[in-house]
């Protein structure tokens, strides 16, 4: 053969190999060397490519690359980096143990390979604390709180001190989607927003999405705060709590099998009311909840996890008055590994939220509440080292009760009646990709398509011209309307239905290996509606589907982000604006009821809402001293305009601040570990005070002054600030089998009297007006005894 020949038809095989040179998958799991605990967002780093993956909700990573010899870096918070030299000739499985850098209650290192990962990751608008960082953040009364210290970050607030649930990005509470280990919590407060439901010693991990939210999530308008308890200690046998002024705490956790199963059991429960009782106080609040988790490793391909959560809480004024409410959840999941590639989860959910009243004092109790049973299987496809894909289905059947009414005792004079009870049916898809572009551009797109069927049996009022809200136009004010019939709809039968797609994209470019831009849009659609006039959420709020009068809320979202590690990662900065605008957001007309009310449609009118505004962190991640400050600058507004040119709208059609709209916001938090006996914790909130409507004028009528009010949330609350801080002492360890801590802490140091609310009234001896400013708490000292062993 001509030697041209011979070298061309080399050329041409060498070239042929390289492009269809063989990929080999490794893939594996990885848990942590203390007690098999698996990780969630540990970072995979091949060097060589400077490829990476992360891990997912149930440790496990898959990563497909070119047959060769690699160096593999696992990088997590907190925990030292492992670096694995690896010859990848077959696929192959690898599961990493990680050495922890501290015991429980030290601080939290970030390693550099895991930042690498936050600059290249199309992920926008996220957030994740560990349990590590949050037990060093200051709280009120003692307690360590989950839901408190994510008000810590960039455009996270609530309605106030001792006010429940959160508002993220200008958004209302019930636009938020809480999960616990995938079950939906409906109301995240005990005592009324002093504490949160979330017992920290139980929970693993913590992830909210302000924005750019994967398409496997779907149900609500603003934001998803996602939650996993922790496995339990598949080696040995350990427990753990905490003894406080308020509160005390206790876990215990151990291997049902070892190193193949385990068993994690936690309790909480409050005792405040105890000490009203020696002072023969006949009043007391109280909560208790119940933590519990099972899991099976049967073979390398299949485990299985079961755990529940039960919380209640009890307010009971001179045992004539009752109050108790509470969540309940349970979940049956089932991992199956189809290949190295083709991760899945299938889980079977139970969702329980009841609120029950005991008046005594007039001979009735009232009950209502809201279930849901939700299927999902959802898959995770890692098809190369530069794709992968994620797609699943899901379906969730709702029971709503409105209210039940029992009497109490004979002589009551009540009858049973059962307010009508709804029903729908929430099935929905998703597929979405993660793709690596070229070296510097990485982008995840998407899509979810949801339908909502609400169902019968129920009853169906009419309106003429479908209208069950009138407008006066000589009073210029809305009325309910009349009904002139109603249909009923049979069991399962259709009533209402709505579908909608659901497009998610997300990108980010890396300038360098410190520095990216990042873009993210979501669309998300809201079927459930919360029935309150509040800012913040109480046990009394009922739960509604939409129907043919109520439609749902359908929010778009877009936000632009900077984000850049400095000085080899030691610091961080984080730069965001984004944009929001939900379409269908509830409006009430003045005067509307909203308790017990079986025709709702008639005091509401569908509106919009917009929310804008830029958000900064900026993180300092290693050394004695770490912390964060976060800045937010935004606008949160609500318009409900007339639906013919003669109507007023709700605040003359114009748009006005929502409840949630609170223009600055500062926070700062920080850790200072002094030596190995002593840390150092300290928090500050600088807030704009919450929308509020004060009267601008007052009238006599029959001898009683009647305030005028203007326009809604045209006035503000003053000022919202306060500083927290706390010491924890370490003592030196007198055995390897025991560890012990105690957090001194003081909430709100000088004592602002910050207004929960401002009242007025007519002062009976003057005859003149008064403004009554209510305050919550003043400096709050607490002490509290942690232990492990």
């Amino acid at each position: 053969m001509p030697l041209f020949l011979r070298s061309t038809l080399i050329l041409c095989l060498f070239s042929f190999g390289l492009l269809a040179q063989e990929k080999f998958t490794l893939s594996g799991t990885i848990v942590d060397a203390q007690n098999n605990e698996t990780l969630i967002g540990v970072t995979i780093l091949v060097k060589e490519t400077q490829s990476y993956a992360i891990t997912n909700e149930y440790g496990f990573y898959s990563i497909t690359l070119p047959s060769g010899n690699y160096s593999i870096a696992y990088s997590y918070l907190g925990y030292t980096t492992k670096t694995e030299k690896i010859e990848l000739n077959q696929n192959r499985k690898l599961d990493i143990l990680l050495e922890g850098k501290g015991e429980i209650l030290e601080e939290v290192i970030i390693t550099t390979d895991a930042t690498k990962s936050n600059i290249r990751k199309p992920e926008i608008s996220v957030h994740k604390l560990t349990t590590a960082t949050i037990k060093q953040m200051p709280v009120v009364l003692g307690e360590v709180d989950i839901l408190k210290s994510i008000l810590f970050l960039p455009g996270v607030t609530n309605a106030g001190e001792g006010q429940s649930g959160f508002n993220v990005r200008g958004g209302g509470a019930d636009q938020n989607l809480i999960l616990l280990d995938e079950a939906t919590i409906y109301n995240s407060s005990h005592l009324f927003g002093f504490f949160s439901v979330f017992n920290p010693d139980a929970i693993k991990d913590l992830k909210l999405y302000k924005g750019g939210i994967p398409a496997r999530f779907g149900g609500r308008a603003s934001s998803v705060l996602e939650l996993y308890q922790k496995e339990g200690n598949s080696k040995n046998f350990h427990m753990n709590g905490g003894i406080g002024l308020i509160s005390s705490r206790i876990l215990a956790e151990g291997p049902l099998q070892k190193n193949k199963g385990s068993f994690l059991i936690g309790g909480r429960g409050s005792y405040a009311h105890l000490f009203l009782k020696l002072s023969n106080n006949e009043n007391s609040a109280y909560f208790y909840d119940l933590n519990t988790k099972l899991n099976y490793k049967f073979n390398k391909n299949n485990t299985v996890f079961l755990s529940g959560y039960f919380g209640r809480d009890v307010f009971n004024i001179n045992q004539s008055f009752e109050n108790i409410y509470g969540n309940a959840t349970l979940n049956l999941r089932w991992n199956h590994l189809y290949s190295d590639q083709l991760f899945s989860n299938l889980s079977l959910i139970y969702s329980d939220y009841y609120y029950g009243l005991n008046l005594d004092f007039v001979g009735f109790n009232w009950d209502s509440g809201i279930k849901n049973y939700n299927i999902k299987y959802d898959f995770r496809h890692y098809l190369t080292d530069k794709i992968k894909l994620f797609y699943g289905v899901s379906g969730i059947y709702y029971d709503f009760n409105p209210g039940t009414i029992e009497p109490s005792r004979l002589d009551s004079g009540i009858n049973y009646r059962q307010l009508e009870k709804k029903y729908a049916f929430e099935p929905a898809i998703y597929w979405s990709a993660e793709q690596k572009i070229s070296n510097r551009l990485n982008v995840e797109y998407g899509f979810r398509y949801s339908w909502f069927y609400r169902l019968g049996s129920s009853t169906k009022n009419l309106y003429a011209n479908n209208n069950p809200v009138l407008f006066d136009d000589e009073l210029k004010i809305y009325e309910k309307a009349t009904p002139i019939g109603t249909k009923y709809y049979g069991a399962n039968q259709v009533m209402a239905a709505y579908d909608n797609f659901e497009p998610r994209f997300a990108l980010s470019y890396e300038l360098n290996n410190q520095n990216s831009l990042k873009l993210g849009y979501n669309r998300m659609v809201q079927y459930l509606q919360l029935i309150s006039n509040t800012a913040s959420p109480t046990p009394l709020d009922v739960w509604t589907p939409s129907d043919s009068y109520i439609q749902p809320q359908i929010a778009d979202q877009i936000a632009l982000g900077y984000f850049s590690n400095l000085q080899d990662d030691k610091f961080s900065f984080e730069v965001e604006t984004f944009y929001k605008r939900v379409k269908n957001r509830m409006d009430y007309i003045d005067g509307a009821d909203l308790i017990a009310n079986e025709a709702i449609e008639q005091v509401i009118l569908n509106g919009e809402m917009r929310a804008y505004g830029l958000e900064v962190l900026f993180r300092k991640n290693t050394g004695n001293w770490t912390g964060w400050v976060a800045y937010t600058l935004s606008k949160s507004e609500q318009r409900t305009p007339g639906r013919t040119p003669n109507e007023t709208g709700i605040n003359n059609g114009e748009w006005y601040r929502s409840g949630y709209d609170k223009r600055h916001n500062l926070s700062l938090t920080s850790t200072y570990k002094w030596n190995k006996k002593w840390t150092f914790g300290a928090n500050f909130v600088l807030q704009s005070g919450q929308p509020i409507t004060y009267p601008n004028s007052q009238y006599v009528y029959q001898g009683i002054t009647v305030p005028n009010y203007g326009l809604r949330n045209e006035n503000n609350l003053p000022l919202y600030h306060h500083l927290d801080i706390s010491a924890t002492l370490t003592p030196k360890q007198k055995s390897k089998k025991w560890t012990e801590e105690w957090v001194f802490s003081i909430y709100n140091l000088y004592a602002r009297k910050n207004a929960a609310n401002i009242s007025f009234r007519q002062n009976l001896e003057t005859g003149r007006n008064e403004a009554i400013r209510l305050s919550i708490f003043g400096i709050v000292p607490a002490i509290t005894y942690n232990f492990k062993f």
